[in-house]
C-alpha cells in the first residue's frame, strides 16, 4: 500500500478596505482633545503657506425644550476657550515686577516622592509633638496630585476616633497652613481654585501677580470660561492687563503633587472640549475652542485659477506648479476635514444632551437615562466608531462641574422592564450613586458589608445581587467594609 501526497491550491477572496489620506487626517483630528486641536491647527498654518487665518470663531448650539436645534457661528474673541493648564514647572520668567524674582526654583531631593518630601520638610518646622501628629495625617491624606480630598471637619473627626487626638479646628487651620507653606507651592489644596490662589501668594507682589491673585479669588468662574471682557469690566482692568494676569495663571501647576509621583511625564489639567450652559431651560453647547477661520490665501488662489486656464502648463508640469497645486489641494482638505470634525463633535453631543436633556437641566444623576453608542448612531446616522473616537479623552463643562463625555452613556441594569422606586429603570450611575450614598450615611464603626449595601438597595426598590454591588462599589474607588472601619 502506497501513501500519494497531494499538493492543492486553495484560493480564499478576501476584502481589504483601506482608509483614504483624507479620512487618516479626519480621524486624527477627531481623536484630538481641545488643546490639541488648536494646536493641530496651528502647526498647519505653520507648515501650509496656502492656508491663511481670519477671525476667530466658535460653533454653537442651541437645544430648545421643545427639542429644536439651531446652530451659530460667531466671533470667539469675546467669548469662551479653552484654558491650557500648562504642566511644566513654573519658569523663572518674571512676573512680578522685580528681575530678582526667583520663584518655583524648588527642586526635590533624589529619590523622594510627594510624602517623604512634606514629612521631611514639615520635621523641620517648629510644631508640637502633637501638632507633627496632625500634619503627618493631613499629608497621609493627600491625593498623587497634592489635593486634599477630604474636608478638615472629616479629618478632625478621624484624629478623633482614630488615634483618639483630640484637635480643635483652630489647631488643624494652624497646621494645615503650615504644610501649605512647605514646597511645592500649591500643595495642600482643596480644590483647582485654591491651588492657583496658593501658588499666586507665594510669589512677590507685582502688578501681574495681584491682578492674576485679583482674577483666581473673584472671578474663577469667568476665568474658567475664559469670558475675558467679562473680567476686564468687573475688576476695572484693561484687556492688556487681563491678558498679562492669565498668561502668569495658565503657566501655574495645576497638579503641584504630580511631579513627585514617580513619573517623568509632566501632569495636564483637563481643558473641557465642550460647554454646556443652561439658559432659562434652552442648552447652549459650545466647542471649547479658539479657532481661526480658515481660507486659502488668494495668492494661491489666483495662481491655481491661472494653470487651470494655461493647457501648456498642464502638459508640461513645472515644480513650481507642483508646489502650488499641492499645497492649494492640502489647505482645500484641511479647512474641509476641520469642519467635518467640529460639526461631527456638536452632532454627537447634541444627541447626549437631548437623550439626557433633564440631567442637564437638574444636575440629578437619578435623571440620566440608559445610553449606548448605538443609540447616538440612530440619532445622527454616524458610524459607532466615529461616536467612540468623538467621546473618548472628551470632557464637557457644565455649570456644576466637568465630566468625561463618557460618563453620560450608561447602561441599564438587569431587565429593563423591571423599575426601581423612582419608577425609572436603574442604570450604572444610578447604581454607583444609590451606592455611594448608603456607604456616605453608613457608621464609620460599623461599615456595612457588600451583602448589607444589597439589602439597603433592596429596600429602597432595586433588586441587584451582592456581586453587582461589589462591582461597581469597586468601580467607584470605595474599599471594602473591613478597610473603612474606623476605631
Amino acid at each position: 500500500m502506497s501513501s500519494v501526497n497531494k499538493v492543492g491550491l486553495d484560493q480564499e477572496l478576501r476584502t481589504v478596505t483601506g482608509l483614504t489620506q483624507q479620512q487618516l487626517r479626519f480621524v486624527h483630528l477627531l481623536e484630538y482633545t481641545a488643546p490639541e486641536l488648536d494646536e493641530a491647527v496651528e502647526r498647519e498654518l505653520e507648515d501650509n503657506p496656502a492656508l491663511e487665518a481670519g477671525d476667530t470663531v466658535s460653533a454653537s448650539v442651541e437645544v430648545t425644550p421643545e427639542g429644536a436645534v439651531s446652530t451659530r457661528v460667531y466671533d470667539a474673541d469675546n467669548c469662551r476657550g479653552p484654558i491650557d493648564y500648562t504642566t511644566e514647572r513654573m519658569s523663572r520668567r518674571d512676573y512680578s515686577d522685580s528681575s530678582d524674582n526667583d520663584y518655583a526654583s524648588w527642586l526635590p531631593a533624589e529619590g523622594e516622592n510627594l510624602y517623604d518630601s512634606l514629612e521631611r520638610q514639615i520635621s523641620e518646622r517648629p510644631l508640637s509633638e502633637e501638632e507633627m501628629q496632625i500634619a503627618r495625617y493631613i499629608i497621609g491624606n493627600l491625593d498623587s496630585n497634592g489635593y486634599l480630598r477630604r474636608s478638615l471637619n472629616q479629618m478632625i473627626d478621624d484624629l478623633a476616633f482614630g488615634p483618639g487626638i483630640d484637635v480643635s479646628r483652630a489647631q488643624a487651620e494652624h497646621v494645615l497652613a503650615q504644610i501649605r507653606s512647605l514646597d511645592p507651592p500649591g500643595i495642600g489644596a482643596f480644590d483647582l481654585q485654591e491651588c492657583l490662589r496658593l501658588q499666586l501668594e507665594r510669589m512677590p507682589a507685582g502688578k501681574v501677580r495681584n491682578n492674576a491673585l485679583r482674577i483666581v479669588r473673584d472671578q474663577f468662574e469667568a476665568f474658567t470660561k475664559k469670558h475675558t471682557p467679562r473680567i476686564a469690566k468687573a475688576l476695572k482692568l484693561t484687556p492688556a492687563q487681563v491678558s498679562e494676569a492669565i498668561d502668569l495663571i495658565v503657566r501655574l501647576n495645576p497638579k503641584p503633587g504630580a511631579a513627585l509621583g514617580g513619573s517623568a511625564d509632566n501632569a495636564r489639567a483637563i481643558v473641557p472640549d465642550v460647554i454646556v450652559d443652561n439658559d432659562g431651560g434652552n442648552l447652549t453647547i459650545t466647542l471649547n475652542n479658539r479657532l481661526p477661520e480658515l481660507r486659502i490665501d488668494t495668492t494661491f488662489e489666483q495662481a491655481v485659477r491661472q494653470l487651470k486656464t494655461t493647457a501648456a502648463e498642464r502638459r508640461n508640469p513645472k515644480k513650481t506648479n507642483v508646489f502650488i497645486t499641492t499645497r492649494y489641494n492640502d489647505a482645500r482638505d484641511f479647512i474641509r476635514i476641520l469642519r467635518q470634525r467640529q460639526q461631527t463633535m456638536l452632532d454627537v453631543v447634541t444627541a447626549i444632551v437631548r437623550i439626557q436633556r433633564e440631567y442637564f437641566l437638574t444636575e440629578d444623576v437619578y435623571r440620566l437615562k440608559p445610553m449606548l453608542i448605538k443609540d447616538i448612531t440612530a440619532m445622527t446616522g454616524l458610524d459607532p466608531s466615529v461616536i467612540s473616537r468623538a467621546t473618548n479623552n472628551k470632557y464637557v463643562a457644565t455649570p456644576w462641574g466637568v465630566f468625561p463625555l463618557r460618563f453620560f452613556f450608561s447602561d441599564s441594569i438587569g431587565d429593563e422592564n423591571d423599575e426601581g422606586s423612582d419608577g425609572a429603570v436603574l442604570t450604572n450611575r444610578k447604581m454607583e450613586a444609590e451606592i455611594e450614598a448608603i456607604v456616605e450615611a453608613e457608621d464609620k464603626r460599623h461599615p456595612l458589608s457588600d451583602e448589607k449595601i444589597r439589602l439597603e438597595m433592596e429596600k429602597r426598590g432595586y433588586d441587584v445581587s451582592r456581586r453587582t454591588v461589589a462591582k461597581y462599589r469597586d468601580r467607584l474607588g470605595v474599599p471594602p467594609a473591613r478597610l473603612r472601619r474606623s476605631l
